[in-house]
């Protein structure tokens, strides 16, 4: 089996942690891109103990730290608020516990994995994700709009965002409802599913929320593969049900830490 078929299923989900973890899509791609050349090239190599999805995060870290993380620079400020913003917060958290919060709870990689990723022992990794969980929480405290037709699953959503210390300012089951919960009240952060009750959209439904207001936006869905797609642009914090309640807990976190908008 050639590299690039080893790899392919593995793309859209280290492109999902890139873009999460530098807080860009553009600087995300990057980095994989760089990882990607220097496979084809044979200046990296595949570690040959590690199964292809943790070779592939274990050389993207090795590219993404020996370049001195892009996001570690602020020497002057961009003149983008997003990036500004973003870079402001991230140096409150430091690249290794960053990497090692994302790992286990965004992409679901188990301590042992993530500890291969990133060089290190498990200790060192259950102490990482220890502070970057601190840190980012410290952050934190928003509104939040769930758009979820099940109501089972939009209770276990809304009691995981209560968890984290955040407000839940309502719950839409359609297109319709989730516009109108948004004129109600401004929210901070939005979860959406793909599906809604009565067959509306909730991608739609978001396209028309953001129109008006720049928010965070987690999608959570049984149908990833709707959203990644590889066009742009494509969503930062992407879930795919069934969830795990430490990996929608993390992305609230991670999507918040990055947003330049104002939290109420």
């Amino acid at each position: 089996m050639s590299l690039l078929a080893r790899l392919a299923p593995h793309l859209p989900y280290v492109r999902r942690f890139a873009r999460a973890l530098t807080g860009d899509q553009a600087t995300g791609d990057h980095y994989v891109r760089v990882a990607l050349e220097a496979l084809a090239a044979g200046e990296r190599q595949l570690p040959a103990d590690m199964t292809p999805r943790v070779a592939l995060y274990h050389i993207f870290h090795a590219i993404w730290s020996s370049s001195g993380a892009q996001l570690e620079d602020h020497g002057s400020a961009s003149g983008n608020a997003a990036e500004d913003n973003a870079s402001r917060r991230l140096m409150k958290i430091s690249p290794a516990s960053r990497q090692a919060f994302l790992l286990t709870s965004l992409e679901g990689f188990t301590p042992s994995e993530t500890a291969q990723i990133l060089d290190v022992d498990i200790s060192a990794v259950e102490r990482l994700v220890a502070q970057a969980q601190t840190d980012i929480d410290a952050e934190l405290a928003t509104d939040v709009l769930i758009i979820e037709d099940e109501a089972i699953i939009a209770a276990d959503i809304e009691s995981l965002v209560r968890e984290l210390g955040h407000r839940v300012t309502g719950t839409a089951a359609t297109h319709t409802e989730a516009v109108e919960a948004v004129r109600q009240k401004r929210p901070g952060l939005v979860l959406a599913d793909i599906q809604l009750a009565d067959g509306s959209s909730g991608i739609d439904a978001v396209k028309e929320i953001l129109q008006s207001l720049d928010v965070p936006v987690i999608f959570i869905t049984a149908f990833p593969e709707r959203l990644l797609t590889g066009e742009r642009p494509e969503p930062t914090f992407l879930i795919t049900k069934p969830f795990q309640p430490e990996t929608v807990k993390a992305a609230i976190s991670q999507a918040l830490f990055f947003h330049p908008s104002p939290r109420g």
